[in-house]
């Protein structure tokens, strides 16, 4: 039985707080692209995302709470602390919102995309950092959205679906030449995978076969 390397998860370089897309990097890995959020349309898209909601949610709770502490003395303090913390918690619309908002230069900032030539990475975080790896192979559609505040910034967002999850590269510039060649890549990878080139035939006759239906006895 072949002896395990104890030293094969060691880390060479003894630094255990990288979070650089590079270091996530396999050693015949390349970049093929890179690239991350337009600041001024990501910070845009944040503070108008959820505000509506945020503003019906919080003139609803305002209306109840002027309503309920407009005779304060009336009703008893263990009743006060309730409903504070109540519509503390009920808020949380409006504080999601808030967060969302305040952070949006600090996401904007950490956030990179990658196609290389064998998966795309996406690194996301406020405080700290996730990688998320995706395999072209695991691709079932690249999709764009533009919206209006996209349009206006001349960016869109591209909509990566796979195995049942979802990803969302935002507010990518050129986003429809992005998408055109991703797709690309994902489609060559797959077609490479199920039919290899070297068991291609030079060429294709092409579906041509008839269908009788069952039970024809033919």
């Amino acid at each position: 039985m072949k002896k395990i390397d104890e030293k094969y998860f060691v880390n060479p370089s003894g630094d255990i707080n990288k979070t650089k897309i590079e270091d996530s990097l396999d050693s015949d890995e390349k970049i093929l692209w890179k690239g991350n959020p337009l600041r001024k349309s990501f910070i845009l898209n944040s503070f108008f995302k959820f505000l509506p909601f945020a503003i019906i949610w919080l003139v609803f709770d305002v209306f109840f709470i002027v309503m309920l502490f407009t005779n304060i003395k009336e009703i008893p303090i263990p009743l006060i602390i309730f409903l504070c913390v109540f519509f503390l918690f009920h808020l949380m619309p409006v504080w999601f919102w808030i967060y969302n908002m305040v952070s949006a230069s600090r996401r904007q900032k950490n956030e990179e995309y990658a196609f290389t030539n064998k998966r795309i990475l996406v690194k996301q975080g406020f405080i700290g950092s996730t990688i998320i790896s995706v395999f072209y192979a695991s691709i079932n559609s690249v999709n764009l959205k533009v919206g209006i505040i996209e349009k206006m910034c001349h960016v869109g967002d591209i909509y990566i679906v796979y195995e049942n999850q979802k990803i969302v590269l935002e507010d990518i510039t050129d986003p429809l030449f992005i998408t055109q060649k991703l797709q690309g890549i994902a489609n060559d990878i797959k077609t490479d995978i199920y039919y290899p080139n070297s068991l291609r035939p030079k060429e294709n006759e092409g579906y041509k076969t008839e269908y009788k239906g069952k039970g024809t006895g033919k």
